[in-house]
């Protein structure tokens, strides 16, 4: 079977600037122990990526507007609830995403093409990403890293909150709401027992390999390309915590 190689060169660009951002966030995530965080704020980002639809605004600055908008706002109420109720902080990040997301299914209930919409928004459409599409992210990525390396211990926990929603924002908006879970989940947790340095260098390379691998599955084999490469993911990362396992034993 033939590849196209040029078209998976863009898709595999986008999965490297997403590990890029999400490799550190995923480990912030993991050491708060707010693992579902990413979950709930990229689905608060969905639903206002529909609501967006819904009003008409077609135009892509608009629908980035308004996800962001939406993720902010849930961004800014986790905030909240944690300096409330730290104790229940991963409960309500969980009940934020099942509202988000059965809000999502009622604003899309009559709308003919609804069930499509909601599948892009979940699985992604990282296969039809373009060269243009990236630029943008990238700037958006590199200022909120840097922002967040210089000020984000200072500004306590909006500090990590409020760019983490921006990052994931632009991210659900390449790869979905499964991919976005994925990424900053699955190289964490994989090499959790390296420390510093090492461990962002091999997540990096870890996250890299398992996108090339999951696009190549794709082409090959005709499937989505977003659920082949979150199984890839998962796959490597169940290899790694294996393979961590029997050196300890």
């Amino acid at each position: 079977m033939n590849i196209d190689w040029g078209l998976l060169a863009a898709p595999f660009a986008a999965g490297l600037l997403v590990l890029a951002t999400h490799v550190p966030l995923g480990i912030e995530v993991l050491r708060r122990g707010i693992v579902f965080i990413d979950l709930a704020i990229a689905q608060v980002a969905a639903l206002g990526v529909i609501a967006a639809g819904l009003m008409g605004w077609e135009s892509p600055w608009a629908t980035q507007a308004a996800a962001a908008a939406a993720a902010l706002g849930g961004a800014l109420l986790l905030t909240w609830s944690e300096k409330r109720w730290p104790d229940i902080q991963e409960a309500l990040i969980g009940l934020l995403f099942v509202t988000a997301a059965a809000g999502g299914i009622l604003l899309l209930a009559n709308n003919p093409h609804g069930g499509e919409h909601l599948q892009e928004l979940l699985a992604g459409q990282i296969l039809w990403v373009g060269w243009q599409q990236l630029v943008p992210v990238a700037a958006l990525y590199a200022l909120v890293l840097a922002l967040w390396a210089k000020f984000g211990s200072r500004l306590g926990r909006a500090g990590f909150y409020v760019p983490f929603a921006l990052v994931v924002t632009a991210s659900v908006q390449l790869v979905g709401v499964l991919l976005v879970f994925a990424s900053l989940i699955a190289p964490a947790v994989a090499l959790r027992h390296l420390a510093g340095g090492r461990r962002l260098a091999a997540s990096w390379g870890l996250g890299g390999v398992a996108y090339a691998a999951g696009l190549l599955a794709s082409a090959l084999f005709d499937l989505p390309a977003g659920a082949a490469i979150v199984c890839a993911l998962a796959s490597a990362a169940a290899a790694m915590l294996l393979i961590g396992r029997r050196r300890k034993a």
